[in-house]
């Protein structure tokens, strides 16, 4: 097999000899040959198991010439928006158009329409309409059935129904591809391939669909959040490949989408086998004149270790794509593949990162999770360690420690999240003190997102008591070693639960910590997500309690503001906040004020002053005493 890119013209499929491809790979994505793009994966998977795949990279959407440039396909269109979710990549939260795209040539927005999988299976089926058409990828999977949607803001059906495609792969899609591609290969039709496991498709009626739980129907959750909820819950205690049921969802008497459970993880073996395949490992170099896709900067000189995660944070959709079931290469291949990247004409010495949703999760939760699969009632981590979790660091500390002992190689980093509360259940420092040591570039991300236990429980996430103890933890670390090191913390606002009491909670404690992040993330309503079911209707569905939900624009922004406090921009929002909870405590002079007080309608930095610095030139001095003789005034009147 000759190591090149895959096509992505006619003369490159007629350079290789072939007359037809057997799949027509449709992407939103410019094409990048690494395996952290998903088309690469299941393009070059497929080809190792001899299926003869062309890519469309973000073909235009005004015309259909773009998708018929390798002509009929013999099997089959493949579509997927890309590594992100199209409305998320053009979208921030607050509905404002992005200006870049990392995923396309320059960083150039617009290179893929809004909702990419349904406007690309449309245009595939307007030319070709007996061509089988599967979906796949994040944005595909997160809609497989009946979801809320932000942008709309109400209840969308199935993309299998407004995309006309004929199946859907969910989740990460390894075998069920291939499973997918021997049966038309075989000749059985479309419609009839109704038995693989990790798919979804269109179904009549009931009648051949068997052990099966029924969902409540399209109609039912969209008029009822209550059924929404319920529905919801059911489908998250269904998304473990041992014990998820088929689910059956009805739209029309003769409409039914049938998701099928869960495929089966990889094995280390199979896992070794994806990350040997072939990869360029970089964008195809017909981008290099547009100066290359920006998106293969962040993961070329990074190793992915593991897949899955068993940390069930409630806004995170990993639990729906990837399971809870932790799935890990093994060191050599891991080793095999840092080798290649040193041999990289770019490569400077340093490993960005090694790790996955998790970092520091290398082996499933318990034995119990192997042979039976997750538990449906009860999480890994929340609200308290599981008494059957397994603690051990030692097989990723000796991963990391190959790592950093090959020629050539002068840091590895672990960027990618570390789960603080895992590491704190282990009784052996040696893979804390290993990673401050050698594994941290100056910074540690870590992701409290809050400190509010009330904010904490609907996102899942651990109280703040062990945050604060990891904090002193890494911080003595740092100082026996004779390092400055800083934690860089994760902080999310107006998340489902969250009141403006626990947005000032949350500034104090920054106040402080003396500390001000430069980012701040508002809660993204994202498909198929426990926070995006509160936000929605709010309601938690593990309880059916009652949620607050921030939901206006204004409300939202006061919030981020306070985590922000002391930029000035965001004086007149905090002050406003801090006014509705009652917390005038918080302005004036004090060191422990977030603001000082408005003078007339000037607005003045939240920056605190010391007497020390407002004693360094007369100028300031005069400006205190202008503050003191206004305050003083308005207390007499």
């Amino acid at each position: 097999m000759t190591k090149d890119y895959l096509p992505i013209s006619r003369a490159d499929m007629e350079k290789r000899g072939w007359k037809e491809v057997d799949f027509a790979f449709i992407s939103g994505d410019a094409y990048v040959d690494h395996p952290s793009f998903g088309v690469a994966i299941i393009s070059r998977y497929l080809e190792a198991y001899g299926y003869k795949v062309g890519i469309i990279p973000q073909p235009r959407w005004d015309t259909t010439e773009d998708i018929t440039v390798f002509g009929r396909p013999r099997l089959g269109f493949l579509v997927t928006a890309g590594n992100i979710d199209s409305m998320v990549n053009h979208y921030s939260v607050a509905k404002k158009r992005r200006q870049k795209d990392a995923y396309t040539p320059g960083g150039v927005i617009g290179k893929r329409p809004d909702r990419a999988t349904i406007v690309y299976a449309n245009l595939i089926k307007r030319v070709y309409k007996d061509v089988p058409v599967i979906l796949g990828g994040i944005e595909a999977s997160l809609r497989r059935l009946a979801h809320y949607d932000y942008w709309n803001n109400k209840i969308k059906r199935s993309i299998l129904l407004d995309s006309q495609a004929d199946i859907l792969l969910y989740g990460m899609g390894e075998k069920s591809i291939i499973e997918l591609a021997d049966a038309l290969d075989s000749g059985i039709y479309v419609k009839d391939i109704t038995y693989i496991k990790g798919i979804a498709y269109k179904a009549k009626n009931l009648d051949s669909v068997y052990d099966y739980i029924k969902l409540p129907s399209y109609q039912d959750i969209n008029g009822d959040k209550k059924k929404y909820a319920e529905s919801f819950m059911v489908q998250y205690n269904n998304t473990d490949f041992y014990n998820g049921k088929r689910l059956a969802e009805k739209y029309k008497d003769n409409e039914y989408i049938i998701q099928n459970p869960p495929s089966t993880p990889l094995s280390q073996s199979e896992m070794d086998s994806v990350y040997a395949l072939p990869y360029m490992r970089d964008y195809h170099p017909v981008y290099e004149k547009d100066g290359g896709v920006p998106a293969i900067k962040e993961v070329k000189f990074s190793l992915i270790s593991n897949r899955g995660c068993f940390g069930g944070c409630s806004f995170c959709a990993l639990t729906f794509h990837q399971g809870r079931v932790v799935q890990t290469r093994s060191h050599k291949s891991i080793v095999d593949e840092a080798k290649d990247i040193i041999g990289d004409k770019d490569f400077k010495g340093y490993i960005h990162d090694v790790g996955g949703p998790t970092a520091n999760f290398r082996h499933a939760a318990c034995e119990k999770q192997l042979k039976y699969g997750a538990c449906k009632d009860k999480q890994c981590l929340f609200p308290q360690p599981c008494n059957n979790l397994k603690v051990d660091h030692s097989d990723y500390l000796s991963l990391l420690r190959k790592l950093r002992e090959l020629p050539k190689v002068k840091k590895v980093f672990v960027r990618s999240g570390i789960r603080f509360d895992y590491l704190m259940k282990d009784k052996d420092d040696t893979f804390f003190k290993e990673l401050v040591q050698h594994h941290v570039s100056g910074q540690l991300k870590v992701a409290p997102e809050h400190i509010s236990d009330k904010v904490l429980e609907k996102m899942g996430k651990p109280k703040v008591e062990i945050y604060n103890e990891f904090v002193k933890k890494y911080n003595n670390i740092n100082k026996k070693l004779n390092k400055k090191q800083y934690l860089v913390p994760y902080l999310m606002s107006s998340h489902p639960g969250s009141d403006l009491k626990q947005a000032v909670e949350l500034a104090v404690y920054l106040r402080d910590l003396g500390y001000m992040p430069e980012q701040v993330q508002d809660f993204y309503p994202t498909p198929s997500t426990l926070s995006t079911c509160m936000y929605y209707t709010e309601l938690d569905p593990r309880t059916m309690e009652k949620v607050f939900v921030p939901k206006s624009p204004h409300e939202k922004a006061m919030q981020r503001a306070l985590i922000q406090y002391r930029n000035p921009k965001n004086y007149r929002l905090v002050h406003e906040a801090l006014i509705l909870t009652g917390r005038e405590d918080l302005i004036g002079y004090d060191k422990n004020c977030l603001i000082r007080p408005k003078i007339n309608k000037g607005n003045y930095s939240s920056k605190r002053i010391d007497d020390s610095d407002i004693s360094n030139t007369k100028k300031v001095k005069r400006k205190k005493k202008t503050i003191r003789n206004v305050h003083k005034k308005k207390n007499t009147r």
